[in-house]
Order: C-alpha cells, then sequence, then structure tokens
C-alpha cells in the first residue's frame, strides 16, 4: 500500500534540476521529505524540488501549481508557489516543479506543547477562515471550477467505512484500541445528508501539511494536491487531532462558530487521517510520526466514554 511506483533519487533529481538551475549543479542537496504523493529534495539552501511517486496524483499535482499562485495572496500564511514547472521526459516520465523553500518543521518533529498549539489554533482558524471565504466561482483551471471533493471526504458513508477498516488495523496491530464511545460517533455521522455548502478546500489538511518554524508559530501550508470545492469541514481534521481544548477556542475565536454536523465530519476524519498516518509512521520507521498521529487519535477521542 506504502510503495510508490517512482522515486526520485538524488542522482535523477540533480540531473532533471541541471537542466533548469546550471548554475547549482554542483550544490549539496537532501532528501527534505517522503509521503504517499511525493518526493521532495532541498537543492542548496534555497531551492525545493517536488516530484510525484505514483501517476494518480499527476491531475491534482498540476491543478496545484495552477491554483496556488491565485490562492497564496488571499492568505495570511504561506503556502508553496512553483517558480518553474517541468514537461517529463525520457528520464522521468511526469511533471515535476521547483519552489523557494518555505522554512520549518513538520509538527512531529518540531513539537510543539499545548501552549504554542492553542497559538496555532488562532492562527489555523484565520487561515481556514480566508481560505474558505475565497468565491469558488473565482477560482478556475483552464476555465473550469475545481472538482467537488474527488477523494470524498464528505462522503460519511464511504468514510466511515474506511475509518472502521482502518481502526481495525490498527487493533489487530496492537498499535491503539478506540474508546466504545466512537462507535456511536460512526454510526451518527454514517447518517448525515450529503452537505451542500461548497468552499475552496485544502482538500488533506493534517499534520504532515503544516510547517512549525524556528520561532513556533506556525510557518506554511503545504502540499494541496486534493484541493478543490467541498464542505469547508473536510479542513478540519487538525482542530481535533492537532489541537487542545482551549486551542479549539482559539480557533473559533478567529474562524467563527461551526455546526455540529461539520464537527462531527471533521472528527470521523481525525480518526481516520490519523489513523492512516499511525499505520503508515510505524511501517515506514518514523517514530516521531506514529507519537504525534496515536496522541492525535487519543486527543480526538478524549472527551468519549472508554465503556
Amino acid at each position: 500500500m506504502w510503495t510508490p511506483e517512482v522515486v526520485v533519487d538524488e542522482e535523477l533529481a540533480r540531473s532533471l534540476a541541471g537542466d533548469r538551475l546550471p548554475e547549482l549543479r554542483a550544490a549539496p542537496m537532501r532528501l527534505l521529505g517522503e509521503g504517499w504523493d511525493s518526493t521532495v529534495w532541498l537543492l542548496g539552501e534555497d531551492w525545493v524540488l517536488r516530484f510525484p511517486r505514483r501517476e494518480v496524483v499527476v491531475p491534482g499535482f498540476l491543478r496545484e501549481l495552477a491554483v496556488l499562485p491565485r490562492l497564496a495572496p488571499q492568505l495570511p500564511l504561506p503556502v508553496p508557489v512553483a517558480a518553474f514547472q517541468a514537461r517529463g521526459d525520457d528520464r522521468f516520465g511526469w511533471p515535476w516543479a521547483a519552489f523557494p523553500l518555505l522554512p520549518g518543521r513538520e509538527p512531529a518533529d518540531a513539537a510543539p506543547g499545548d501552549d504554542a498549539r492553542v497559538r496555532h489554533g488562532r492562527a489555523l482558524g484565520r487561515f481556514l477562515r480566508a481560505l474558505h471565504d475565497i468565491d469558488p466561482a473565482a477560482v478556475t483551471v483552464d476555465g473550469a471550477p475545481l472538482p467537488v471533493d474527488p477523494v470524498r471526504r464528505a462522503d460519511m458513508p464511504f468514510r466511515v467505512e474506511g475509518t472502521r477498516k482502518q481502526l481495525a488495523r490498527l487493533d489487530a496491530a496492537g498499535q491503539w484500541r478506540a474508546p466504545a464511545g466512537l462507535a456511536d460517533v460512526l454510526v451518527r455521522a454514517e447518517a448525515l445528508s450529503p452537505p451542500e455548502a461548497l468552499t475552496i478546500c485544502h482538500g488533506d489538511l493534517h499534520l504532515r501539511h503544516l510547517l512549525v518554524g524556528e520561532d513556533g508559530a506556525l510557518a506554511g501550508v503545504i502540499d494541496w494536491i486534493d484541493v478543490c470545492r467541498a464542505d469547508p469541514a473536510i479542513d478540519l481534521p487538525l482542530y481535533w487531532g492537532y489541537l487542545p481544548p482551549a486551542g479549539r477556542a482559539a480557533f473559533h475565536a478567529e474562524y467563527g462558530p461551526v455546526a455540529a454536523d461539520g464537527l462531527l465530519r471533521a472528527r470521523v476524519l481525525a480518526v481516520f487521517l490519523w489513523a492512516v498516518l499511525a499505520e503508515y509512521a510505524h511501517a515506514m520507521g518514523m517514530p516521531a510520526l506514529a507519537r504525534e498521529a496515536l496522541a492525535g487519535l487519543d486527543r480526538t477521542v478524549a472527551d468519549l466514554p472508554a465503556v
């Protein structure tokens, strides 16, 4: 499940980048990150090179490259805007792109405490309020509107089924056992009607897609391959899985109120995504991410009955 179709190693990344940045042919290079979607290399001190790892993400990758230059000026946190895009060739058959570096670390590596997460709640609320207030009709790609929830984040019957399967895998592996009260949450979410509201959404906003700066503040929001039109609740899993209760209050102070149905959808997505991250981190040997994912699951269900 986690094995990529193509991995761009240092030699290939250097060869591809050398065509567009010849002055950096001899610059140092290090692996900046790997995920389900992309392999990311840092070239020199300033350039981030991002390469898709599987064909299915290429349309979303191209959509991200087209949309973010228009969204970035309207958002209060930095987002990755490509300096250039390269077409595939006989060395690497898919498009790739280079970005100016957005400094920061993933929360799992930065390990912010609760006080920092309260501040992050306010910043995240401000960021999502700005994103969700953008007119969806004003954001198009080649004249077409953004797709509607293409990975079915807001489809609760679909997501609840996937969540139950994911929880069963964690339980069987001895990684995490859900409290009894979560079963009722899933049943209630499964009965939700399809959402009607559509906003511009990041589409996959979990803890690997935040950056925390050296000063401890949020420093950016990355990986927009799933950018789409959808119910705004699909962007709120961090509300449950990342923020402590005081951080959720700080979030509302900037974002405003969220309907109970929206918080329910967001809680199911938080359980699903953090469970996937826990399994992925265990499989890939990423202990810091595994700890953060499991702590996020505990945070998401902390107010539910254990028996």
